[in-house]
């Protein structure tokens, strides 16, 4: 009689949870550390895929966004972490319309992955709760064209490297391999994503042991400059 009073009370508990996270995933209202516990990875994928839909479709919440300024100033409770690219068309908390408070962002060109950005993952995931990765990439990017054409500038040179995998690693007869192939620079642009992910595994402990247990997701998305559609794969 005990364990069932404990199994139901457990059962309340978790209940409460899910109904705090719930209130709160869509509402506009700052995220507190109890809603962020509530939300599980698959949550937060269909938490960012409602922000994204509702972007599109002109129904973006409204929000005060000073007002969550204040509300974050003592804490913040993120639930999840972006890797995108440095291009300006690509803003992650507008296109997935969220607020001050709800998102790691981590931007390069090529949004590829470093030790820097891994520790930050790190940072954003074990330490402050995010329960969620998204590598996300984007059509017509500058710098996997860059790196399809092997372009030489300055520092660039050396970040574009970090992409030279993905342009190799694509297979296929693409005639010209080249930024004027637009099949191409796409396959490549997937390609990167794809190992973006498999080096985040593969280069952090912390963050593939989260994974392995279940703690966190991670998931792969490209974004359409020309729509702002995000279309999401893992």
């Amino acid at each position: 009689m005990k364990m069932n009073r404990v199994r139901v009370m457990a059962l309340a508990i978790a209940t409460v949870f899910s109904l705090i996270g719930a209130a709160h995933a869509d509402s506009g209202a700052t995220l507190t550390r109890e809603a962020q516990a509530a939300i599980t990875p698959d949550k937060a994928i269909e938490m960012l895929k409602q922000g994204n839909q509702r972007f599109v479709s002109h129904k973006t919440v409204k929000r005060d966004l000073l007002a969550q300024v204040k509300q974050t100033a003592k804490g913040q409770f993120p639930f999840a972490a972006i890797v995108s690219c440095l291009d300006s068309r690509i803003p992650p908390e507008i296109v997935f319309d969220r607020g001050v408070g709800d998102l790691f962002v981590a931007r390069v060109a090529g949004n590829f992955v470093n030790d820097d950005i891994l520790g930050s993952l790190e940072f954003a995931t074990k330490l402050s709760g995010a329960k969620l990765i998204v590598v996300m990439g984007h059509t017509e990017c500058g710098a996997i064209k860059g790196a399809c054409d092997a372009a030489q500038l300055g520092l660039l040179t050396a970040t574009l490297a970090n992409i030279n995998p993905a342009v190799t690693a694509v297979r296929g007869d693409y005639k010209p391999r080249s930024s004027k192939n637009t099949e191409f620079v796409q396959a490549v642009a997937d390609m990167n994503v794809t190992l973006t992910m498999q080096k985040l595994r593969d280069r952090s402990v912390v963050l593939r042991e989260m994974l392995d247990k279940g703690e966190i997701g991670m998931v792969g998305a490209m974004y359409d400059i020309s729509t702002g559609k995000v279309v999401f794969y893992k």
